[in-house]
């Protein structure tokens, strides 16, 4: 199927195969960072028309195990980001290119310089999350309300939000290692260099970037 595919309307208006992650596990906390303006860009992105979580149905069923597995264990799960429009990844690679605007670049990536973005992969044209079946989450402690500390916020641009990095705590690895240790049991793999963002390993469109809008 080819990039920028549309499909057939399914449920509620998305395209058969796409779910709401809050109708599979409706406890799931959503922070939908690119619906704000609190993000890299310093803008909603393009396609973001709603603060909701989509997924393919296979990811949000495996990330429902996860789920279930962490809830037992006195977590919750925060969502970041989910499926993401093309449209959006096409406003970051804009944005990238625009080296001058730089409002969130303390908050983001204070020790990077803007124009090397795409040369360190923080920037590309094509994303996973495009295809439905990858995820940025956190974990939120039951009893606190918190979200566990992770040595570095989402969407950093450093090392220090690597895995395996030796810039945080020994707690901060466990909390990162809590998280990934159930999404490597239920069919994810991990980002080395994100410790948020996972992706099904047998997702269901390998080789398809939709670009319908993130709507409710």
């Amino acid at each position: 199927m080819a990039a920028n595919a549309q499909q057939t309307a399914g449920k509620k208006g998305l395209p058969d195969g796409f779910v709401y992650v809050t109708d599979v596990m409706p406890d799931v906390l959503l922070d939908i960072r690119y619906f704000s303006t609190y993000n890299f860009v310093g803008a909603r992105v393009e396609g973001y028309l709603a603060p909701t979580a989509i997924l393919s149905a296979e990811a949000a069923r495996a990330l429902k195990e996860v789920r279930d597995e962490l809830k037992a264990k006195g977590y919750l799960l925060k969502i970041f980001d989910a499926y993401r429009p093309q449209k959006g990844v096409n406003h970051f690679v804009r944005w990238a290119k625009e080296v001058n605007d730089t409002i969130y670049k303390r908050t983001f990536y204070p020790n990077i310089d803007k124009s090397k973005l795409f040369a360190l992969n923080y920037i590309a044209s094509r994303s996973g999350h495009s295809r439905g079946s990858t995820v940025d989450l956190t974990l939120v402690d039951i009893l606190t309300g918190k979200e566990l500390d992770m040595g570095s916020p989402f969407d950093f641009f450093g090392p220090i939000s690597g895995h395996g990095t030796n810039l945080i705590s020994k707690d901060q690895t466990a909390n990162r290692e809590i998280l990934k240790g159930a999404m490597l049991r239920h069919g994810f793999r991990h980002s080395q260099e994100e410790w948020w963002h996972y992706l099904l390993i047998n997702e269901p469109y390998p080789n398809t970037y939709f670009d319908f809008d993130i709507v409710m």
